[in-house]
């Protein structure tokens, strides 16, 4: 079976399990979900700090910077998810370090922004071969994860656990608010880059499920819906991991059983489907509000 596009000719039946069996009858579908299940969680733990922190342009630029990354990386014969990696660390660090504010960073992301898509154009230009390679890293390459990815994803998903571990409450406190952060003497401008590095990382193990150009499906959508529903981080968090992964199983699925359409398709129009449910339905029972903990909640 060819793992970019999926088609089976087995439809889907009313048998949870033999369904179930079925869905997992491939290694390239194994693979998949593996790394869609990593993805999911990491994105919508990392992904509630970049909507708390309003830092969602910072996570869509550092998207366009990994394609840079990657374009060169695959220039140079090397797995795209390294250039990825090292484009994304390097270019949060560089938003980080220019503007130590989260408040005021915008011009500063524009401008590294600029400057790492002049080299993308660079190495697109240099490169004579195959352009599918580049279409995957914009549209995403799920179907297309080989083992040694999963095992990288799930190395670059622990770490970034654990990071999250260590700085969740002086993360969460200086989210909240800076200046109060800053005077009871929290290394806020530190803080900023750990959370820059740890939304290079996740963006770039991202890229692989839902590609550059889709990020925001897992990254944004999903914590903007958990803010509107949630009223503690905590959470929030869970209800963010919970639609990530909903989205990507589900989306799998569908693309497996249904019509034979990218996996990214289905993965953005269902977070998107979920979003515009709690936003315009839920509310007819339920007023919605962006809901933002206080200091004393963290």
């Amino acid at each position: 079976m060819n793992s970019t596009t999926v088609t089976n000719n087995m439809a889907f039946s009313v048998n949870f399990v033999t369904d179930l069996q079925e869905l997992f009858r491939y290694p390239f579908m194994q693979h998949a979900i593996e790394a869609g299940t990593i993805v999911a969680v990491i994105a919508g733990i990392v992904g509630y700090f970049v909507v708390l922190r309003r830092s969602s342009f910072a996570a869509h630029a550092l998207s366009h910077i990994g394609f840079a990354g990657a374009a060169g990386a695959v220039l140079f014969a090397v797995s795209p998810v390294y250039g990825l990696l090292l484009f994304t660390g390097v270019g949060g660090s560089a938003m980080a370090v220019l503007s130590p504010r989260a408040a005021h960073r915008d011009v500063h992301i524009g401008t590294v922004l600029a400057f790492m898509l002049g080299l993308g154009v660079l190495f697109i230009s240099l490169y004579a071969g195959n352009s599918s390679q580049t279409y995957s890293i914009l549209f995403g390459q799920i179907l297309g994860i080989g083992s040694s990815d999963v095992l990288l994803t799930l190395v670059a998903g622990v770490i970034i656990l654990a990071v999250v571990a260590v700085v969740y409450r002086p993360l969460l406190f200086s989210s909240l608010d800076e200046d109060v952060a800053e005077a009871k003497g929290m290394p806020t401008f530190l803080l900023g880059i750990v959370f820059m590095l740890l939304v290079a990382v996740a963006t770039s193990i991202a890229v692989q499920v839902v590609g550059v150009l889709l990020i925001f499906s897992l990254m944004v959508t999903p914590a903007t819906i958990a803010q509107q529903l949630a009223n503690r981080p905590r959470t929030a968090i869970g209800i963010s991991v919970t639609i990530a992964l909903i989205a990507t199983w589900l989306g799998l699925s569908v693309a497996y059983y249904g019509p034979p359409y990218p996996v990214s398709f289905y993965i953005t129009t269902l977070v998107f489907s979920f979003y515009l449910f709690v936003r315009f339905a839920y509310r007819r029972v339920r007023p919605l509000r962006m809901y933002e903990p206080t200091l004393e909640e963290t």
